[in-house]
């Protein structure tokens, strides 16, 4: 049972993603917020395995919100995935230095809504193509400066080449065809190189690799 957590100032909005979510046999819905506070509260106390956190709140926004969870080592296993009204919003790029683990748009297709929740569960990072456009936009005119060239050394060659694919938005199986290895030996790899980087989750192994250079933008 994926146990969710659902927190925006906005009850039609929350009341909508619910209905929804309530028709699903693999899937239960622990708690609503209303703002970041009350969503870090719930969040303790429920043990969600997503949240579904709006950006913009009153009391404690929800980049404040997710950074407090990715800071907490008791709530490593829940996984934040923003909500946000346009595909190109400003905090895209804060909100995945924060420890999001992704993106949804709240006008997506219910269809996709449902499978960005199962795939966000999975611990995958979830980025909609305009998303990542978003950030890798961001890299291309204005680096920011959070990790250095020196993290690759901590990771092996065969690291490295799957960090970089997985940066590239390819999925495990998807690796796994590319470097002919099997699918649990890329997911290996993945994992390996987030615990050497301490890197939250594959959404952070994307800023990783852009940061360091390991990935260069298109037209950079």
């Amino acid at each position: 049972m994926i146990r969710v957590l659902l927190v925006d100032d906005q009850p039609l909005i929350r009341s909508g993603f619910r209905a929804l979510l309530d028709l699903e046999d693999d899937v239960e819905v622990v708690a609503e917020a209303a703002d970041g506070a009350e969503c870090l509260a719930l969040v303790t106390e429920h043990l969600p395995d997503v949240a579904l956190v709006d950006i913009q709140m009153p009391v404690m926004d929800g980049i404040e919100a997710t950074r407090r969870i990715a800071a907490d080592p008791d709530l490593a296993d829940v996984h934040v995935v923003m909500l946000t009204n346009y595909g190109m919003d400003e905090y895209v790029f804060d909100a995945l230095r924060a420890g999001a683990a992704g993106f949804l748009v709240k006008d997506i297709l219910p269809e996709d809504f449902l499978h960005a929740v199962r795939v966000a569960a999975r611990g995958d990072a979830l980025l909609a193509p305009a998303v990542t456009r978003t950030l890798i936009d961001r890299y291309v005119s204005q680096p920011p400066p959070a990790f250095t060239s020196g993290g690759l050394e901590q990771l092996t060659d065969r690291e490295r080449e799957t960090v970089a694919l997985a940066a590239g938005g390819l999925s495990n199986d998807e690796i796994a065809r590319r470097l002919v290895i099997s699918p649990a030996t890329a997911k290996t790899h993945i994992n390996r190189a987030m615990a050497k980087l301490h890197a939250r989750d594959r959404a952070q192994l994307v800023v990783f690799a852009y940061e360091s250079g390991l990935v260069t933008p298109r037209g950079a």
